[in-house]
């Protein structure tokens, strides 16, 4: 038994981010060499064609988005144009997205109400964004960071998967995973660190890729790591 555990002790590796904070600097440093450029991967040419545009990726790809907004845009850019669609000529468009007939009454819900009630503007506050017809708090969230540049933290599949990884949170829902990063990393670093966590979850620290301790940072933070990582889904 004592000879046991010594070889245990032995082979023990111990991290060198052994704390939530030393981690989360390695995290930032490193992600902004990986990732010095932060572009957002929904293709969109305002704060409108934005926040539709993170609608529709609700359960499906950017990828998948990108390539069905422009038809969408082609027939209708602006919350003006949109309330005149019929709801099912705006589900037959975005039918490859998933959820179309939530989404595309959504769509043309909150278009109207943009017109109505915001004189066919973006309102600029998180409260009025979650109003919005099929708008939740990660939707708003994106919005207020890439089309007006207030400090937010979205998180989506990914992060919350890293989040996880990196023993960063207990992660147990969204809300606390992003309750514990915006504790971890300076407010100004939120908008493009979101970002480059997205790039980074899909990667090389992938749902499938990686359990944990496969990938660069994962090997980097915990380099005696034997135990496949669990991810809590929220």
């Amino acid at each position: 038994m004592v000879l046991r555990l010594r070889k245990q002790t032995l082979n023990f590796v111990p991290s060198p981010y052994p704390t939530r904070e030393t981690r989360a600097a390695f995290i930032d440093r490193r992600l902004a060499e990986l990732y010095p450029e932060t572009p957002v991967p929904l293709a969109h040419q305002d704060a409108y064609t934005l926040l539709i545009a993170v609608l529709l990726s609700a359960q499906c790809t950017d990828k998948r988005v990108n390539q069905v907004t422009p038809d969408l845009f082609a027939l209708a850019a602006t919350p003006e144009q949109m309330m005149r669609v019929p709801v099912g000529e705006i589900q037959r468009i975005i039918r490859p997205c998933g959820l179309s007939p939530q989404k595309a009454k959504a769509i043309a819900g909150l278009s109207r109400i943009l017109v109505e009630q915001h004189a066919g503007a973006i309102p600029q506050t998180f409260e009025a964004l979650e109003e919005l017809p099929g708008v939740g708090h990660k939707t708003a969230s994106v919005v207020m960071a890439q089309a007006f540049g207030v400090p937010a933290f979205p998180v989506d599949t990914h992060i919350h998967r890293l989040a996880q990884r990196w023993k960063l949170t207990r992660g147990r829902s969204v809300v606390q995973t992003e309750a514990n990063l915006k504790m971890l990393f300076p407010r100004e670093h939120w908008n493009p660190l979101h970002l480059r966590m997205i790039f980074y979850g899909r990667e090389h620290c992938t749902a499938r890729g990686c359990d944990g301790s496969i990938c660069e940072i994962c090997r980097e933070l915990f380099p005696g790591r034997t135990r496949v990582v669990t991810t809590r889904k929220a």
